[in-house]
């Protein structure tokens, strides 16, 4: 199925551009949060007209994201969890739970589905997670799982 991209996406194209998906990406993710229209003849047409519209809120959403990426890049956050003697936790840490650590100490709001941990968390220790802000900016943090109290 041929779309219009109405935003930057990463791995997938720019704006204006289009490109051909399969019809369930197309409809359920791309059309659905409107970051993409049916490649119609008015469509396109639509698109070519407003495609410096798009760049300037996109060039707007970059700089925020920046701005954001100076903040909270190479920053630590720290987490207190209940752990095994062995130095697993009971669970693990989710993108949901880092982001409400990041809102908390720096009053930052990042949407979960942003936050891509580099590995799985689920024992003590420092652990890299990459925060995909924009499609050209990406920051990096550490979350340090710590242990609350160990049950026996």
């Amino acid at each position: 199925m041929k779309v219009i991209l109405l935003e930057n996406i990463k791995r997938i194209g720019s704006i204006g551009e289009i490109i051909d998906v399969k019809r369930g990406f197309a409809r359920n993710f791309l059309i659905s949060n409107k970051k993409a229209l049916y490649a119609s003849k008015e469509n396109i047409s639509q698109v070519a007209k407003i495609k410096s519209e798009l760049s300037k809120k996109d060039n707007e959403r970059k700089k925020e994201a920046k701005e954001i990426f100076e903040k909270i890049n190479k920053k630590e956050y720290s987490v207190k969890k209940l752990s095994t003697e062995n130095k697993e936790l009971y669970g693990s840490v989710k993108p949901t739970e880092i982001s409400k650590l990041i809102n908390i100490a720096d009053k930052i709001e990042v949407k979960p589905s942003m936050i891509q941990p580099i590995e799985e968390i689920k024992s003590l220790g420092k652990f890299k997670v990459k925060i995909s802000l924009h499609s050209e900016v990406d920051a990096e943090i550490n979350i340090i799982v710590e242990s609350a109290e160990s049950i026996q």
